[in-house]
């Protein structure tokens, strides 16, 4: 049940991988799309990009986590500049991918409770009695729990409504 268990933990984290993948994706065409219309906005532009990348580069729960917030963060701040500009807002690629981004904020969001759902079963496992003993001798160690900051906006999806 324990190999059963990590199993499941590293399945759900895939789960994870591929929704932040298709939201990673996303934001390249949401930036060229943004650029196209507030291209003197170019700091703006180059920290989502940044935080892009950081976030592609995480490994562990903790640090994609770290990378998440700050993502989130700075599409906040995209969607804010877009405010500016009418006709970026009323741009069919650019409502498209607002409603693409919202929908995967969502299965990310969900993706993490399932994920958090099995690590919290599989530690509770390696550290009841009697799954323990077998836990120490075969070196399962406990898995980290996929958090993001309390009272972080990200704890909810980008809202992208115009």
């Amino acid at each position: 049940s324990l190999v059963r268990r990590r199993i499941h933990v590293e399945e759900a984290w895939s789960d994870i991988e591929v929704q932040m993948k298709r939201r990673y994706d996303l934001i390249p065409n949401l930036v060229e799309t943004v650029k196209g219309y507030a291209g003197h906005e170019k700091n703006v532009l180059e920290n989502v990009t940044k935080a892009r990348t950081q976030a592609i580069a995480a490994t562990t729960p903790r640090e994609q986590a770290s990378a998440e917030n700050m993502l989130t963060g700075t599409l906040k701040t995209l969607f804010a500049v877009a405010e500016n500009y009418p006709d970026l807002k009323a741009n069919v690629n650019f409502l498209e991918l607002q409603r693409e981004l919202s929908d995967t904020e969502n299965k990310i969001q969900s993706a993490r409770r399932f994920y958090n759902t099995n690590v919290r079963d599989y530690n509770i496992s390696i550290e009841s009695f009697p799954s323990m003993i077998i836990a120490r001798m075969f070196a399962f160690q406990k898995k980290e729990l996929f958090d993001l900051e309390d009272g972080h906006p990200a704890e909810e999806p980008v809202k992208v409504s115009f």
